[in-house]
Parts: structure tokens; C-alpha cells; sequence
């Protein structure tokens, strides 16, 4: 028999039993749960991402939905993102939101098919909840690069532009401008310090 516990419960549920704290039986006098154990290391590394990034992560998530589904979608997140919190993820902001943006988009379909009011989640670009804070740090990151570095990725990312139309553009082989924006992205990623 399954148990009847609201959905935020259950993803709460989940998260506790992620970390490794006991379950708590539902219904069950033998207090058995399908709880799976985690490893120390695993569970450090949750941790850790949790510490870091929960406060940004439900900050971003109040964009789309509100304060306490952000909260329990950030728990879900943290649930999804065990198994790469181990692996060293380069970029742990981009997955976080990723893992995120993935499981409102999830709720919102259910939602619809049920008939309820999902979530416009696909009319919101993550772009656009940036803070002035992220901006900032953006414009500084793009002032800090090298000026040969600084065209080609300007050119790309904010002109819209192919690698194909830079090269013809400046006048560069299309290696030289692949070369470039690999070495403004490296400048990017030890900036933002990812």
C-alpha cells in the first residue's frame, strides 16, 4: 500500500534520506524504507553544493515559481545533483539551474495535463532574472581579457555572430578565432571562479 503524504512532503522525504538521516516510516510499524545509503564523500560534496549555492538557487527559482515551490524544487535539485557533486562539475551554477529549470519545466507539463495553472516557465529566459551584481561581475570578467580574447567573444556571444562570420569579419583564419574564444572562455570560467 502506498503511503499518502502531500508531494512536498515526499520530496522532502527524499532529501533526508539522501543525506542519510532515517526515514520516517509511513504507515510501516517495521520502520522499513526505500531509503538508498550515500557514501561519506558524496554526502560531503551535497553538502557542500548545498551550503554554496541553495541561497542563489532558490533566489533564481522565485523568477519562475513561487517562494515555497522554489524552495522545494531546490530541495529536488540537490536530490537530482547527488551523483555529480562528487565528479569535480566544472560549472555547479549552470547544472544547479539546469537540474532546476528541468523540473519546474516537468511540474508545469504535469500541471497541464492535469488542467491546473502550470508555471510559465518557457516564457522567461534565466538570462533575464540576472542581478545587477551579475552583471557587473560580467562586464569586469569581458574588461579583464585581452583585447584579441575580448573581440572574438563579444562578437559571438553579444553580436550573435558564427565563428565563420568573425573570421571573414576580421580577417582571421577560422582556427585562429576557434583558439580565441576557447582561450575567452578558459578566461571566463578562472574568473568567475568556477
Amino acid at each position: 500500500m502506498r503511503c499518502r503524504v502531500p508531494r512536498t512532503e515526499r520530496r522532502r522525504a527524499r532529501v533526508r534520506s539522501r543525506l542519510g538521516f532515517p526515514a520516517r516510516p509511513c504507515g510501516r510499524e517495521d520502520g522499513v524504507t526505500d531509503a538508498k545509503e550515500m557514501d561519506a564523500e558524496t554526502a560531503e560534496g551535497l553538502e557542500r553544493l548545498y551550503r554554496r549555492y541553495n541561497s542563489w538557487l532558490t533566489g533564481r527559482l522565485r523568477v519562475f515559481v513561487g517562494a515555497d515551490q522554489a524552495a522545494d524544487v531546490a530541495q529536488e535539485t540537490y536530490i537530482r545533483a547527488a551523483p555529480y557533486s562528487v565528479g569535480g562539475v566544472r560549472q555547479p551554477k549552470a547544472l544547479l539551474l539546469r537540474i532546476a529549470l528541468n523540473l519546474v519545466r516537468d511540474d508545469s507539463r504535469r500541471s497541464r495535463r492535469r488542467g491546473g495553472e502550470p508555471a510559465d516557465v518557457d516564457a522567461v529566459d534565466p538570462g533575464e532574472g540576472a542581478s545587477q551584481l551579475e552583471d557587473l561581475l560580467l562586464k569586469q570578467v569581458i574588461l579583464t581579457m585581452p583585447a584579441l580574447y575580448r573581440d572574438v567573444f563579444v562578437m559571438s556571444r553579444f553580436g550573435g555572430m558564427t565563428y565563420a562570420e568573425i573570421a571573414a569579419a576580421r580577417g582571421l583564419n577560422l582556427k585562429t578565432v576557434e583558439w580565441r574564444m576557447s582561450k575567452a572562455l578558459d578566461h571566463c570560467s578562472k574568473q568567475m571562479g568556477a
